[in-house]
């Protein structure tokens, strides 16, 4: 009897392959082969794993008529035509429980990196100047937070917070009763009303992206942080340029740029006007890390191991 086919079209964790031997599954490793050339093969494969290469749109999952499940190996299915998957009854898994400790705590760190000024501390003490007035930072102890999205990720960060003393936690969500004994649910304009941090953790959807703009901006009662390790599309980035010279938002921590590729693989091949991105780039109240919220060593075995269990619970084979 044929072992069922899976084609991986990112590169995972080895245990992720190993994992997927043992179960009797055939994998086929086609990590750098270009889409055109999959295509004609596409209905030999009962999964299919991935990260963000490219779409898995309706022209691919006509094509890959013997596909039982797709995994993502990470929290979002933006890059998947999810409608068009589910009516071709065809499974999908993602992993976002294997990645959310790694985001909250590199949300954590973007938090207390801004509000203590330590890209610009790094910077003047490389040039040879040590100013410490110029440097004083401030504290999150005291602080009202509004996390946007409270599921996995928002959680995670929301229990890191717990170690301040007097901080308030609040949450929006677009799913009723996500708040918990930590954070307070609350409707958006409750959250624009008291809030002076506001961290992103939402997938892209049509309702999020554009969702922090200007108008977003101008509701927020008071000088607002901002951190961003969800997705670039959620900001309006010339909004947020805006606002940041205007000091309505004190500094911003960006894990996501609007300005990337599909993939992530980049943001300088984008066909965007630049002069936001140059701006966020050298200014001294921002701090940018390239995508890599949920990418720790440990975040790398724990989505692999995630991803195995729920093919294992589909019970395919």
């Amino acid at each position: 009897m044929r072992k069922p086919h899976i084609l991986h079209v990112d590169e995972n964790h080895p245990l992720l392959i190993e994992g997927l031997k043992n179960m009797g599954y055939e994998n086929v490793i086609e990590y750098t082969t270009p889409l055109e050339k999959l295509i004609p093969n596409l209905n030999l494969f009962q999964g299919l794993v991935i990260r963000s290469r490219f779409p898995i749109d309706k022209k691919f999952l006509d094509l890959a008529t013997s596909l039982k499940f797709i995994a993502r190996v990470g929290a979002g299915l933006e890059n998947i035509d999810i409608s068009y998957a589910e009516y071709k009854k065809i499974s999908l898994i993602a992993a976002p429980e294997g990645n959310r400790n790694a985001v909250g705590e590199h949300a954590l760190g973007m938090l207390l990196a801004i509000m203590n000024k330590l890209r610009m501390g790094h910077q003047n003490i490389s040039k040879g100047l040590w100013l410490r007035e110029l440097h004083r930072g401030y504290e999150v102890e005291g602080n009202t937070i509004g996390i946007i999205g409270y599921g996995n990720t928002g959680k995670s960060f929301a229990k890191k917070l717990t170690g301040f003393n007097d901080v308030k936690i609040l949450c929006y969500d677009i799913k009723p009763d996500m708040g918990d004994k930590i954070a307070k649910q609350v409707s958006i304009n409750e959250l624009q009303s008291k809030a002076q941090i506001i961290s992103l953790h939402v997938p892209e959807t049509d309702q999020t992206i554009g969702m922090i703009d200007k108008n977003f901006i101008n509701k927020m009662k008071h000088p607002f942080w901002l951190i961003n390790t969800a997705r670039g599309k959620a900001v309006v980035t010339k909004d947020l340029v805006d606002a940041l010279k205007s000091k309505k938002i004190i500094g911003a921590g960006l894990d996501v740029l609007d300005y990337e590729s599909s993939s992530f693989n980049s943001v300088f091949n984008s066909n965007k006007e630049m002069d936001s991105l140059k701006f966020l780039i050298e200014a001294d109240q921002v701090i940018l890390s390239p995508h890599v919220g949920g990418w720790t060593v440990e975040s790398h075995q724990k989505l692999a191991k995630t991803i195995l269990n729920k093919i294992l619970n589909l019970r395919i084979i």
